[in-house]
């Protein structure tokens, strides 16, 4: 896990920008500092590396790694990196550390790329400089958890973990993306990732799951190495609970393989929980947890933590939120996100990030991506309920079904769209219900908000079709961004064991009839871990996971707050504040205008903060 960036460029970078990169990544690599200079046939190339040691923490893992004449300058983790690195001992290589890295380096000099990111498992971007080929290839993992952002200009390709780190090996500042800010105010998060773009003009992201072939600074088109597909295999629901528990412990165990101290993050659900039990009670691991603790009711978790942390015996680090400090440690966070912070969740989870941090421990495991592998939102639970009337057809047996989701989650069900159970029956392509202010928002805009890229029909059936949306481009991309800029700006790397090649790949080939029973959703992982949960969680209705009100941080009725929210500022360039001026004496506690309210200050601070912004 580190920070990385790099130049295609005429001429050897300047050792200043070297320097300057260098700091803009320091807390992404605080225990150590790395750089290769070397040619690409005409073009000369710079690859700059800062370490945050995990693995091997000796200085002989260092980056940029040589191997062969490879120059690998990597972020990451191979989790599977003993097995693979004994199936090429076997056949002959020959290895001076007990790093990842290495293991990395070997598979990529010895296969091309798509075959040897085949093998691995793990979360990475990396730049591979093959001097003898004339050949640099840039990756990211399967599901982007580790970023890569590129940026042609001046006759050069320049590429970084960060926009700071772009900014400082170019020196200078992209222009602001003001059309992405626009879209994130009217369309919300789910928008911010159905493109490769960010917030910054020309700034781009490198496509999970692909590979991109360099020979100079023009860029070439991504080739995907691996994607996902809907494919149900027949089985029985005891196969498919048996199935996804041995997954899921590989997944858990693979991910505990740290030289340095682990933590949990424990929101209370199911997902976070049942990595603690795994951790806990399969593999003896003394579990240390954190935990976020909200005084809004439809947030607060506090008896599921409570009860895990009294039946596991594990610890538990409790933070609770508060309105203490909040436009100083937004402003704080926005600079060094250099973006926008999405949702109150990331603003909330910087703090759980700095009481990891704080307490020692340099890895951080959370449990991203289970509701998009087996199902965990509300509206899943009513495609589901369409997918069975088109088996069952009217009747008694899917009126039960309607009735199981009445005594379940459809009695916590806030969003009108979602109240009826018949919704996804009646229209198919309805998706009012992820923003349904659009109109309200969109019109208080100085100008049209672009539209984000359509939803992308993956699969055949509604439910899994929505759910890699979700994977690919609205829910688990942000989360991951949100949770790498979170954790990196202390040093911290975070873990998702939910996103496991072989346990997603399963959790897509498992029959849809299986994901809901009792009007429960995530039944099959229910089942999969049962024996290792508190009843008091696995029995659980409700979805919330880490979250928060932003009325518990933020009063927009203090004079003061409202002043700050109605101060002149580039936001006002975007939004009418006439408009705005009348939002504020709307209903704030409902949750659409909520989240508005947020995006509002958190958009403002970043837009301000740009003004005059030094390299």
């Amino acid at each position: 896990m580190c920070g990385i960036a790099g130049v295609i460029s005429e001429k050897p970078l300047a050792t200043d920008r070297i320097d300057a990169t260098h700091k803009a990544l320091e807390t992404r690599g605080p225990d150590g500092r790395g750089m290769y200079q070397g040619t690409l046939g005409a073009w000369s190339v710079t690859l700059i590396h800062a370490r945050l040691a995990i693995i091997d923490l000796d200085p002989r893992a260092a980056q940029p790694f040589i191997r062969d004449d490879l120059a690998l300058c990597y972020n990451g983790e191979i989790y599977n990196y003993l097995e693979a690195r004994a199936a090429l001992a076997a056949t002959g290589d020959r290895f001076q550390t007990e790093s990842d890295t290495e293991v990395l380096a070997a598979q990529l000099r010895r296969y091309e790329p798509a075959k040897a990111l085949d093998g691995l498992e793990g979360m990475w971007a990396f730049a591979a400089l093959d001097e003898r080929a004339g050949i640099l290839t840039l990756s990211r993992d399967r599901f982007g958890e580790k970023p890569l952002l590129l940026w042609q200009t001046d006759g050069a390709l320049y590429f970084a973990s960060s926009i700071k780190a772009l900014a400082a090996i170019v020196g200078r500042w992209p222009e602001t993306n003001r059309g992405r800010i626009s879209r994130v105010l009217v369309h919300g998060y789910k928008s911010l990732h159905r493109g490769n773009d960010t917030a910054f003009d020309g700034v781009s992201s490198l496509p999970p799951g692909t590979v991109m072939t360099l020979r100079g600074p023009e860029l070439t088109a991504p080739q995907a190495y691996w994607t996902l597909q809907h494919a149900p295999v027949p089985m029985s629901r005891a196969v498919a609970v048996t199935e996804t528990r041995a997954r899921l412990e590989r997944a858990v165990e693979l991910r505990l393989r740290s030289d340095v101290p682990l933590a949990f993050c424990l929101s209370g659900g199911i997902d976070s929980t049942a990595l603690v039990a795994l951790a806990k009670i399969k593999f003896g691991y003394d579990v240390r947890c954190f935990s976020i603790v909200d005084s809004d009711p439809r947030y607060d978790e506090s008896d599921n933590i409570n009860a895990t942390e009294a039946e596991l015996g594990c610890s538990v680090t409790r933070i609770q939120t508060s309105m203490a400090g909040f436009r100083e440690g937004m402003a704080a966070l926005v600079a060094h996100h250099d973006a926008p912070v999405a949702t109150i969740s990331y603003y909330v989870h910087a703090q759980l990030s700095r009481a990891i941090a704080d307490a020692g421990c340099k890895v951080a495991i959370s449990g991203t991506a289970a509701d998009e592998l087996f199902t965990g939102y509300y509206d899943h639970s009513l495609m589901w309920l369409a997918a069975m009337y088109r088996e069952l057809g009217e009747g008694a047996a899917f009126e039960k079904l309607v009735n199981d989701w009445r005594g379940s989650y459809g009695q916590f069900v806030r969003n009108p769209y979602l109240q009826n159970p018949r919704a996804f029956i009646e229209n198919p392509a309805m998706r009012d219900h992820i923003a349904p202010l659009t109109d309200t928002f969109q019109a208080m805009m100085c100008a049209p908000s672009p539209s984000p890229q359509a939803e992308r029909p993956y699969a055949d059936t509604l439910l899994h079709s929505r759910m890699m949306n979700e994977l690919f481009h609205e829910s688990v991309p942000l989360i991951l961004d949100q949770d790498d800029r979170n954790s990196m700006h202390v040093s911290v790397e975070n873990r998702s064991p939910f996103l496991d090649r072989d346990l997603v790949e399963f959790a897509y080939s498992i029959p849809t009839e299986h994901l809901v029973r009792d009007g429960l959703m995530k039944a099959v992982l229910r089942d999969a871990v049962a024996d290792v949960l508190p009843e008091t969680v696995l029995t659980d209705k409700r979805k919330r996971g880490f979250n928060a009100s932003i009325l518990s941080v933020l009063d927009p009725s203090d004079p003061e707050t409202r002043d700050w929210l109605m101060a002149d500022g580039p936001i006002f360039d975007v939004v009418d504040r006439v408009a705005f001026e009348c939002f504020l004496g709307s209903d704030l506690t409902d949750n659409e205008r909520s989240k508005f309210l947020f995006s509002f200050a958190s958009c403002r601070t970043f837009l301000d903060g740009q003004v005059d912004r030094p390299v």
